[in-house]
């Protein structure tokens, strides 16, 4: 009956992914504003991911701002071809205006078609208000009632899945919600 839809993301070399450690939800159109059960569905589902990474809700200068879109139906999108994400985190790399050009890592484009529905999160740096990561699920037919919730809970799990970012010390006890709450 339901296809596994398929989850991809991608990020910018200019995120500075071991600083971020607070975020905040865009406010605005569509669904990111939508108070209906499944705009809170999402929400909900993004808050809890964060929070067991370690991130902290904030509203006064969060380090991330969160917004996420459903489309529906058919949509031409463009990804990036990319070294895995976490081993880039991992490494240590960020790219800023210094960085030489020849050391600079290019963009190769990807033209996709996502089908049947995609719902996109992106995380943008409240800083340099540019979009570091994107990550998306195609394939997301949402039904009616309850049941919608649940595919829309799964899908913002299996993207986040792709985010494997904890803030720094928040696996060794360091990073504690008390330290310097807003």
């Amino acid at each position: 009956m339901s296809r596994e839809a398929r989850v991809e993301s991608d990020y910018s070399y200019s995120g500075q992914f071991r600083r971020y450690r607070t975020y905040e939800f865009i406010s605005g159109d569509g669904i990111n504003s939508d108070t209906s059960r499944l705009g809170t569905a999402v929400r909900d589902a993004i808050q809890n991911r964060l929070k067991i990474q370690g991130y902290r809700a904030v509203r006064r200068r969060p380090d991330l701002l969160v917004n996420f879109r459903l489309f529906e139906g058919d949509m031409r999108f463009r990804g990036y071809a990319q070294e895995d994400f976490s081993r880039w985190v991992k490494a240590g790399y960020t790219e800023d205006e210094d960085t030489p050009k020849e050391s600079r890592r290019g963009y190769q484009p990807v033209r996709m078609i996502l089908s049947e529905g995609t719902l996109l999160v992106t995380l943008i740096d409240n800083r340099t208000n540019r979009a570091v990561w994107n990550g998306y699920a195609s394939g997301v037919s949402v039904p009616a009632g309850p049941q919608g919730e649940i595919v829309l809970r799964r899908s913002v799990r299996s993207i986040f899945d792709q985010y494997h970012i904890f803030t720094e010390g928040y696996l060794s006890g360091q990073n504690t919600a008390s330290e310097g709450d807003e």
